[in-house]
């Protein structure tokens, strides 16, 4: 019992997902399938706490 509601979104779900027309980047997504390098690369030598470098060490 109860399984009839989650059938039911799942089947609304379903429908959205089949008729509805999308709006798809082909060029992004063969991109992200090749392996492409993204534009924006974290900097491996940017310390994550350069922020806190002002503030003073109070570890003894």
């Amino acid at each position: 019992m109860g399984r009839g509601r989650a059938k039911a979104k799942q089947t609304k779900v379903a429908r959205d997902l089949k008729y509805r027309t999308h709006e798809t980047d082909f060029s992004a997504l063969a991109q992200e399938l090749h392996g492409a390098k993204q534009d924006k690369q974290p900097d491996s030598a940017e310390d994550d706490y350069d922020d806190y470098a002002g503030y003073p060490d109070t570890r003894d």
